[in-house]
Order: C-alpha cells, then structure tokens, then sequence
C-alpha cells in the first residue's frame, strides 16, 4: 500500500460523525438484545442457517473482497450496489462551498449526488483518447473537493491511462479522486487504474457485482480506499446497505470469480459490433467497457425499431449532449448477438421494401370500405366508417368479403359467405348497368415517388386481394413494372400469418425488409416474419386511434403521410 500522506479533508459535517457501531461486551455474545431484532425468524424459515432475523454482518464478505482485489480487508467497505459507495464518497468530498470536477458525458448518478451535495459542478468535455488531464487540473482550484474518474467510462467506452490517471494523482494530493471501475473487467489488464489507486491515499476505487459478474439483483458493490477513508465513508452511509441473502450470494460467486469465457466473448463482440456499425455508415467510438456508444441519423427511428424487435437499448432523453447517441450492451451469447445484428441490418441496410395495398398503396376509402358498408345495407344493418376502421383494428380483417361477414352476424344477421361475396363484388367490380366502386381508387404514393425508392430498393407488395384485382390496379395506375413481387390472397395464408411476407422474401431473394401496413394483421404479419414493421394511417381513418391501434400491434413507427417513407427509407 501507498505510505503517502493524506492531505484530503473530508466534508465538515461528516468529519463531525462517528460510523453507526454499537459497542458489545464480551467476544462473541448468545444473547443479543442490543439492536432490537427479533431472537427468532418467521416460522415459514425456521431452522434457516442464514439467520435473517438478526441484521447482516460483513467481515466476512469484506475480508472476501480484499482477498479477490489483492488488498488489506480494513481497504474494503461493501455497499449497497456501487451507487452506495459512490454516493457516499461524493458526500464525503464535497458540500455547498466546495467544487466536483466530473469529465462528461460519464454516469450521470455521480453528477446527480454532486448536485444533492450543494456542490458547484466544473465540466470538461471527454468523449475519446486520454483522460484530459490538463483541462481538469485547471478548473481544479483551491475548492475543489471531488475529481471522478469513470474508467472505462459510461456510456462512451473511453478509458483513462495509467500515466494520465497518476499525473491527476500527483497534481491533485489535496483532491478525494474517485475512481468508478464498474467496466474494468471488460477492458485489458493494463488499463487497470486500481494498482495506481492503490499508491495514493487520496483515492476511492469503485466496484460492482452487477457487470461482469452478472450480479446485478443483488445489489452490491464495494469501495477500496486508504481505511481513513474508509472510516468516512462508513459515517456517510447505512448501518446495513446490503442482506444477508444477498451476502451470501456474493460470497458464493467470489468462490468462482466472474464469468471469464463470457467476458472475454463480450469484448469479441464489441469489436464485431463496432465494425458492423462502421461499415453501415455509423458514427461509433472506441470503447473497452461492455457496450458499444453509437450516433446515428435517426436514432429516435432506431430505438423504436430495435423495440419493435423486442431489442431495447440506452437512449438519453434530456440530455441535449447525447442527442443521436445510443448505448448498446452486449448480449455475451452467440444466439442474442445475431439478433442483434440481423436486427440492426434490418433497421439500416433492408433489402426490400413492401406495401401493403389496401390503405397503403391504394386509397379504397370509396371503394372496399364503401362496399363493405353497402353490402351490409342490403341485408338491413347500418354501419358507419368508423365500425369499418375499428374492425380493422381488431385485427383478423385482411379479407373484406369474411370481414362484412362477421360484421353482420355480430348484429344479428346471419347470411352465408357465398351471397355476402356476391353482393360485395358486384359493388366493388361493378355490373353492365352500374360501374364499380373500383374506379375510386387512387395511389397514395405517386409514382415519381415509388419510382425513387425502387432506385434504392426492390419493391414488392403483400396483399390479401385476389391476384386479379391486385395486378389490374397495378396495371391501371401504371406502376406494375416497378413491383417485383405481389403476393396475393391465392399464394398463402392470410395476414396476419407470416407466411405472406416470407413468401415475398423468398421470391426477391433477400432476407431483410421493412414493409408499410395500415392494419394490426399487417403488421403483425411482418413482425413475424422479421421484418421491421411501418404502419400508416388509411385515408379516411381517425390518425390518433390508428395510431394506437398500430402501436399496440407493434409497428416501429407509425406514418400519418405515406410520402413520409422516403424520408424515413435509410
């Protein structure tokens, strides 16, 4: 240990506290009735060796602790996670009239204790390479109570050398230095600041369990410091920050130490990771802790597709500066980390773009929906658009003719499919004295602007139409040549069965896609089918109550304007 002198001075007020100990006669007492603890636990855990009736006790685990860091056990305090000991160390640092100097972005708990302290907060920017020494020591005056070191840091990945980490050391004997090493499992042995630490008195070393050792529940975390360090730290906080169940969970995983294989697949798959993103055009930064810190272009669009995948990752809502950025963690298996890339493949590079037709690419407003309403007026019952589009929502609606079906029986009229059919075909193709309601139907994206994303992608279409409506319409608004793929009621299941879409796949040859529906059926169809599901409003719809209705069903994003999909097309 370092035999330097300690020229820090705490917190007045925590100098003027004494740590909560209770003073015991005798060694080893039977019978204690000092803290007011039950003498005996609830009956369902009677005979349990753990004894949770009395409060927990952390010689042991201390003294584990020390043996694992390679230090004396009086260096060790366990603590309630590592925020505790965090918490704990700023309070000691710091109070209104003294100064907190934190690099930034890093973890935001630490300014927030700060702030809770009365401490006035100095920033400097620290995004990658070394930590910035120099910068730190000139907004470091006479004030200054607190430096925090977050190395690796969070959420950019950057780490501190050891030559910078002891220049901060030297330049600064009077400042408390705390080191935050929730990631150094994750980073080279050599960028370990904790041996450096270990030589200065003015140090806290900040531990976890929830990171590498996959602890996280537990909640237990630990500072190593000079033990008159220690002695405030134990002043500033609980009697008992961690249980007894989480104790002895802790000192079982010491026995085997943190998962080395898994570790060691984690930093594989950041660096795999990292040159995925590179490749696709995104903004990444080095990182040695256990996650990858990117900017992309659209990283509201990103986080909600990574979601609609059921993948969530960091974003930072409030904080101006990490506008853009996302903070990935890697999952540490094989299977996860493919989902994960497949997922963001999708999400920044897909390889097809499909449509619905119905709601989508055409307006049927005036036409299906109109025959739906009349059909059902034939037989007497009354419905209005709305009952239309909140059938639709329900789902199980991609085909009009069952649907118009269902909704009459559901009013108390029961008529066989085959006349409903009739009837709605009759309305919708027309007759010899009366023109169908066809002839309403307009593209709602033109075809200027089907054109440029068919320059950017294969188009296909996904629709539960009869293959000879759907190609007429095609055919008829003069867009067909650019569509590779139509899918109709003919070639599979109906949405919201996948197998529609991957059959689309299938037949453009690609594995990735996003697809637009104006339908719960849609959209669930593409998400299980793995493809990034967009939902769209249909004309005529209520936007706020498709909105939630497609939310609801999953869609990554949801368009009020289908002109917005050149825009949001990466």
């Amino acid at each position: 240990m370092g035999d330097k002198e300690l020229l820090v001075r705490p917190n007045p007020i925590v100098q003027g506290l004494f740590p909560y100990v209770v003073d015991r006669p005798g060694i080893d007492p039977d019978l204690v009735l000092d803290f007011n603890e039950s003498l005996a636990p609830p009956p369902a855990l009677a005979g349990d060796e753990l004894q949770i009736n009395r409060y927990p006790e952390y010689r042991e685990i201390e003294a584990a602790i020390a043996e694992f860091l390679g230090v004396d056990s009086e260096w060790v305090l366990v603590t309630n996670g590592a925020d505790d000991a965090l918490e704990r160390t700023v309070r000691c640092a710091v109070a209104p009239g003294r100064r907190a100097v934190l690099a930034t972005p890093s973890y935001g708990m630490i300014r927030r204790f700060a702030v809770l302290a009365g401490a006035e907060i100095s920033e400097i920017p620290w995004w990658s390479g070394d930590y910035p020494v120099d910068e730190v020591c000139r907004l470091a005056g006479d004030d200054c109570g607190l430096v925090a070191v977050v190395s690796p840091s969070n959420p950019t990945g950057a780490f501190a050398s050891p030559s910078a980490f002891r220049s901060l050391l030297e330049r600064l004997p009077e400042t408390l230095v705390l080191l935050d090493q929730a990631y150094v499992d994750f980073t080279d042995p050599e960028n370990d600041l904790a041996p450096v630490a270990k030589e200065y008195p003015n140090t806290v070393v900040v531990r976890t369990f929830s990171k590498a050792w996959g602890c996280a529940g537990l909640r237990v975390g630990c500072a190593i410091a000079d033990p008159r360090v220690i002695d405030w730290l134990r002043r500033a906080g609980l009697p008992f920050p961690v249980s007894t169940l989480s104790v002895e969970a802790t000192l079982f995983a010491l026995q085997g130490g943190p998962d080395r294989a898994r570790v060691a697949l984690i930093r594989e798959q950041r660096d795999a990771l990292t040159e995925f993103l590179v490749d696709l055009g995104v903004e990444v930064l080095p990182s040695e802790a256990s996650f990858v810190f990117a900017r992309f272009e659209n990283s509201e669009l990103v986080w909600r597709s990574l979601g609609a995948f059921g993948i969530s990752v960091r974003r930072f809502p409030g904080r101006t500066d990490l506008d853009g950025w996302l903070r990935i963690t890697m999952p540490g298996d094989e299977a996860n980390f493919d989902r994960l890339r497949r997922a963001l493949q999708t999400v920044l590079a897909p390889g097809a773009l499909l449509f619905d037709m119905d709601g989508v690419l055409a307006d049927v407003s005036q036409s299906y929906r109109r025959a739906i309403i009349e059909t059902a007026a034939a037989w007497g019952v009354d419905l209005s658009t709305e009952d239309v589009a909140r059938a639709k929502t329900r789902g199980n609606a991609a085909n009009d003719w069952e649907l118009t079906r269902r909704l009459l029986e559901e009013r108390g009229v029961s008529v066989p499919l085959a006349e409903v059919t009739e009837h709605f075909e009759s309305l919708y193709q027309g007759t010899e004295d009366a023109p169908g309601f066809r002839r309403y139907e307009t593209l709602r994206i033109g075809r200027a602007g089907l054109e440029r994303l068919a320059a950017e992608f294969p188009l296909g279409v996904v629709t539960g139409r009869p293959r000879s409506d759907a190609l007429r319409f095609l055919e008829e608004q003069g867009v067909e040549d650019l569509f590779s793929t139509v899918v109709c009621m003919e070639d599979a299941p109906p949405k919201p069965d996948p197998a529609p879409v991957h059959l689309a796949l299938e037949r453009m040859g690609v594995s990735s896609a996003w697809m637009v529906g104006d339908t719960p059926d849609d959209l669930r169809a593409a998400g299980g089918a793995g493809v990034l599901p967009i939902g769209l409003a249909a004309a005529g719809d209520d936007p706020g109550s498709a909105e939630h209705a497609m939310r609801t069903a999953g869609a990554a994003w949801v368009m009020g304007d289908p002109q917005e999909i050149e825009e949001l097309m990466p």
